[in-house]
């Protein structure tokens, strides 16, 4: 015969139940450990995309919302040169260049009736072209721009900004032109004569901001702490690229140019095209065009009417 089964107590069937409720206590309290854990998860990365979006909006509205600074003392985009006065780093190669005559002296001496020669210089700083061109004109440029018989406009622009290694050395320079013409105006032949006299290498890094701030101090620039900051948060760069392309575009005042290559020279509406290191051949060039204004802006004398 088979044992007969034993008899559970009251006791043991209590204790078992406890067990089970104990253990089912502990498995609710494990899911909602594992619930809680997950919502944390959800939340922080929520809370970082909405971090991330915020800085993003905040970079791109701060970048829009930037108001575009713009240079005083120029028109056109150009800056005038009002003094030459300042002295020029030692130049070689005008030393032995004999100025030409000027304007007046060309139309036989008569200044009072003479009106300027406008010469605009599109000029880009890492241009070696720019740079030989200065070298060769620099001194009879200064001559007439003293004796009043030429105004000269510099337009500082960009077009080899990608020439320096990724500095962009290019739009930093022109936007440094930029600055000193507007807060030291007087220094800015000297300023020009100085970037395209110490022209850095093209593919090289070039001079950097604090470098080119360094150099408009060095040349007596009014206000240096402004230029220095100017020059060194690039107040200007934006204005150089808007500059850059207007002229690209097409240059005010001429008859259909636009800006194809640096350095370009208009004297009187029309573009130089000699050679950019012969001076006598520009000068020529600027007296053609001085003396066609001249002659234009004399009114014939009437011729005297027989009498009976």
């Amino acid at each position: 015969m088979s044992p007969e089964p034993e008899e559970t107590s009251p006791a043991v069937v209590d204790r078992r139940e406890a067990v089970r409720e104990k253990a089912q206590q502990v498995q609710e309290q494990q899911k909602r450990m594992r619930w809680i854990r997950r919502g944390g998860l959800a939340a922080g990365a929520v809370a970082a995309v909405a971090v991330i979006a915020m800085v993003v909006t905040w970079s791109i509205s701060s970048t829009t919302n930037r108001p575009e600074l713009t240079p005083n003392h120029g028109s056109n985009d150009g800056f005038p040169v009002n003094s030459v006065s300042s002295v020029l780093s030692a130049q070689t190669e005008m030393s032995t260049t004999t100025p030409a005559p000027t304007p007046e002296e060309a139309a036989g001496g008569e200044a009072q009736t003479v009106e300027p020669v406008d010469i605009h210089v599109y000029v880009d700083y890492l241009s070696r072209g720019a740079r030989e061109w200065h070298l060769a004109n620099a001194q009879q440029l200064s001559v007439w721009v003293k004796e009043g018989a030429a105004t000269l406009t510099y337009h500082p622009v960009s077009m080899l900004t990608a020439k320096s290694n990724g500095t962009k050395y290019s739009l930093r320079a022109a936007g440094a032109a930029a600055c000193v013409a507007t807060h030291s105006p007087e220094t800015l032949f000297a300023f020009n004569a100085d970037l395209l006299t110490r022209q850095p290498a093209i593919d090289s890094d070039g001079h950097s901001d604090v470098e080119l701030a360094d150099i408009a101090q060095a040349i007596g620039a009014e206000n240096p702490k402004v230029v220095r900051s100017c020059i060194e948060n690039g107040d200007f760069l934006n204005w150089v690229k808007d500059a850059t392309e207007r002229a690209v575009g097409g240059i005010e005042g001429t008859d259909g140019l636009a800006l194809t290559g640096t350095p370009m020279i208009v004297v009187n509406g029309q573009p130089y095209l000699g050679a950019l290191g012969d001076p006598a051949e520009f000068s020529q060039f600027v007296l053609t065009n001085a003396t066609g204004a001249f002659y234009k802006s004399q009114s014939p004398t009437p011729s005297p009417v027989p009498t009976p």
